[in-house]
């Protein structure tokens, strides 16, 4: 896994030597671990001194130790609560017969993340991360042009367990990489709840193809062919291990 890791960040390190050699890093940061490994990932490759955190919280959302984890890591960090700019673009819903639905509302704070950091890493000489993993892409669970919009995807080729196996080699605590993963939403449940399924078994199916539960297994490939536009459009320089 260190040399995963370690190829990971040459990766990073040469797509900004092609793409923006004196460019600074723009993530968002979640407090989960996919933000999280990110950072430490391309404060790795860069130097933390090039790379910039950004916390975006809706209304009444805490910052889940976004706050600490950049502390930690030593990079810049950001605070751009979006609050009043979601309230505003919820209530245009009213100019629509019906309003917006109820997954149009739920997509809007991600989208707005997306646009604040892509006007942050315009002011601030930047390169705005892309922050999915494999395993998410791979059944669709992102926003299209929300979370899964960026410039560079260094998680892009990688499933849960290597995301969380290269945050361990990097060092950074067990209680940032193995926090629940969840979207953040007001009273929503951990995504394998909302799945149905675990991250292990998906992850099993994508790099082995294995799948005891036919009914899973079903499943899954039914997310992926609903939710293959979403990487179709977004052709994202995403770095691939060399053996994965």
């Amino acid at each position: 896994m260190n040399n995963l890791k370690d190829e990971c960040i040459a990766w990073i390190r040469s797509w900004f030597e092609a793409n923006g050699p004196t460019c600074n890093a723009v993530i968002g940061m979640s407090g989960g671990k996919d933000s999280t490994v990110t950072a430490a990932l391309c404060a790795a490759a860069l130097g933390p001194d090039r790379v910039v955190g950004i916390a975006m919280p809706a209304e009444n959302q805490s910052l889940n130790e976004a706050d600490e984890i950049c502390a930690h890591l030593g990079i810049r960090y950001l605070c751009f609560p979006i609050g009043r700019i979601e309230a505003e673009c919820n209530a245009l819903g009213s100019l629509l017969p019906g309003g917006f639905s109820l997954q149009t509302v739920q997509n809007i704070p991600p989208r707005i993340r997306m646009t604040m950091l892509y006007a942050a890493a315009q002011s601030l000489n930047g390169m705005v991360a892309n922050t999915c993993n494999l395993s998410e892409d791979y059944i669709g669970y992102a926003t299209l042009y929300g979370d899964a919009a960026g410039s560079f995807a260094p998680l892009g080729g990688l499933v849960v367990r290597e995301v969380l196996q290269i945050g361990h080699a990097l060092g950074i605590p067990a209680r940032w990489v193995d926090k629940t993963p969840d979207d953040g939403l007001p009273g929503s449940s951990p995504d394998e709840e909302k799945f149905g399924f675990t991250y292990a078994t998906l992850d099993r199916y994508i790099r082995e193809g294995v799948c005891e539960d036919d009914a899973v297994r079903e499943k899954i490939d039914r997310m992926h062919r609903r939710n293959l536009f979403k990487t179709e459009i977004l052709h994202i320089p995403t770095f691939i291990p060399s053996e994965p």
